[in-house]
């Protein structure tokens, strides 16, 4: 099931939203209606079916990756799991600026999952397929080779562009592009601009959500994402019932609460249907969160201040109702929703508590993992030696690897050879041609250091150096941590065919193939050396 993540209450609102989400009377709704993601991409506004997002992150660290197409942001590790990332400046030629704290990555269902970088998300919107036109009806200054239409605003000026993330994909890595299985629906027919909505600069921003039958919500500045439920969730013992352990989300250990045993409400079995939403617990956004699961997801509430009125003082005094902290009123108050209180709801102190113990059952567990290691039990390993160039690591067989030596002051230059081939030098009586690994792989050279050093392979019986920037480490890589690597191009693919994603240590090492390192004219420009 697809859903919906955080959408950003966004200053200096672009004018055309509201002309695009414009009231409506509830009796007017057509069934036949789809819900997309609005984004912004320099001045052009973009959507994308709300089924095909799995869920819009924060922009996470990332790894470059060599002789691929400009586009790719680079690889992130999105739990465990790596994800392509593309920046959406670079497919429309609009020019690359600094990230800052609007910008997000759309994660979208391509097969596979795949980033999008935008430079902000507005929101979420119903819309009725009679304000979809065709892209050949756009004139824009975008591809609309790579849209499937527009969104039609109610002022008759103002559209949003439906963007064709598969043809995205399509193009700028033609490997990467597979099936394009679509997700459920995340709702139906729920509309994100309601009648009782104010100016921008009265409006509050609320994420809603169900459970037990009933709507709840959050200020939108609490929310820092939604997630799906992991697979497993790490018990932690002595907690409160409602405490259903710990899971690691962006490498840190995320507490998780379930609002239904936290309210003494029937308990009900986790399905895909349940998400996890991520509260701040202070107003910045930052510092400490927990993950509280929801039985669903609705939508993003933009609504007026005066339809959202205090909780009466008289009700706050009993149960669970101590945790709601106002009442919004929709469709003139058929509608309630319970907005919630997240300083109320939770203690800081229990949370950390929570944590805590669970890092002392983290280290219970590596100590019988390693125990189990020492006995053979382990899954199987691969021992690699580690290097870096720029900023990234690379990880090559230890049995590949035949010798590792310092740069010389002076390699001999030969003549009419690749670029690539920094020169020979003479190693122990032997001629060995040396390759400059930084520019074999298009990055940008650097003066000699003493850190570099000449890795020694045999390619298809050549004998070959290759300039690195530094060599790291020896270390093993058990086989669960290997995964195979997206097909960004057609070099990338067949020199960089895995990924070890190490999840724990943050880490995400390119495995290269040694026998690719080269082809045969380049073979042949060694032997020539």
């Amino acid at each position: 099931m697809s859903e919906i993540l955080e959408a950003e209450a966004l200053p200096g609102r672009e004018a055309s939203l509201p002309a695009l989400a414009a009231d409506e009377p509830q009796t007017r709704r057509s069934e036949n209606v789809r819900q997309f993601v609005i984004f912004h991409v320099e001045r052009e506004m973009f959507a994308v079916p709300l089924s095909e997002v799995q869920e819009i992150i924060r922009m996470p660290e990332m790894v470059r990756v060599p002789l691929s197409p400009p586009a790719l942001e680079g690889l992130a590790n999105l739990r465990g799991s790596v994800l392509p990332v593309i920046r959406l400046r670079r497919v429309f030629s609009l020019g690359d600026i600094e990230h800052d704290d609007a910008t997000r990555v759309v994660v979208l269902d391509q097969g596979r999952p795949v980033g999008l970088v935008v430079d902000r998300v507005a929101n979420v919107v119903t819309v009725e397929e009679d304000r979809i036109e065709a892209a050949q009806s756009i004139g824009a200054s975008i591809d609309t080779d790579l849209l499937t239409g527009m969104i039609k605003g109610n002022d008759g000026a103002s559209m949003v562009m439906i963007l064709d993330a598969g043809k995205v994909v399509a193009r700028e890595f033609a490997l990467q592009a597979g099936s394009r299985d679509r997700l459920g629906e995340l709702t139906k027919g729920s509309a994100l601009e309601h009648g009782e909505t104010e100016q921008a600069d009265d409006e509050s921003q609320l994420v809603s959500f169900d459970v037990a039958g009933q709507e709840y919500a959050l200020p939108i500045e609490r929310v820092q994402e939604i997630v799906q439920v992991p697979e497993r969730i790490t018990d932690v013992p002595n907690t409160p019932s409602h405490v259903l352990g710990v899971m690691t989300l962006r490498n840190r250990l995320l507490p998780l609460v379930s609002l239904r045993e936290l309210f003494g409400l029937p308990p009900k079995a986790l399905d895909e249907a349940n998400k996890i939403v991520v509260v701040s617990l202070d107003t910045t956004g930052g510092g400490q969160a927990v993950g509280v699961v929801m039985d669903s997801v609705k939508e993003v509430l933009r609504v007026g201040r005066s339809v959202i009125d205090p909780m009466p003082a008289l009700l706050a005094r009993s149960g669970h109702l101590n945790e709601i902290e106002a009442i919004c009123r929709l469709q003139g108050g058929r509608r309630l929703v319970s907005i919630l209180s997240a300083e109320r709801m939770f203690n800081g102190s229990d949370l950390r508590a929570v944590t805590a113990g669970a890092l002392e059952e983290d280290e219970e567990t590596m100590a019988e993992r390693d125990l189990r290691q020492r006995l053979g039990e382990s899954d199987e390993e691969e021992q690699v030696v580690v290097f870096r160039l720029m900023n990234e690591e690379y990880g090559v067989p230890i049995e590949s690897v035949q010798e590792i030596v310092r740069v010389p002051d002076e390699l001999t230059k030969v003549p009419k050879t690749p670029d690539f081939i920094e020169g020979v030098v003479n190693l122990r009586g032997v001629v060995l041609p040396v390759v400059d690994q930084r520019r074999r792989f298009g990055l940008p050279t650097m003066e000699r250091s003493d850190r570099q050093r000449i890795m020694v392979y045999t390619i298809r019986g050549v004998r070959t150096g290759f300039i690195v920037d530094s060599v790291s480490e020896v270390m093993r890589l058990p086989g669960s941590a290997i995964g195979p690597a997206p097909a960004l191009s057609e070099e990338q693919r067949r020199l960089i065919r895995r990924v070890a994603n190490i999840e724990r240590q943050n880490r995400m090492i390119l495995l290269l193939d040694i026998d690719q390192l080269l082809d045969v004219r380049e073979l042949a420009a060694m032997t020539a050396a």
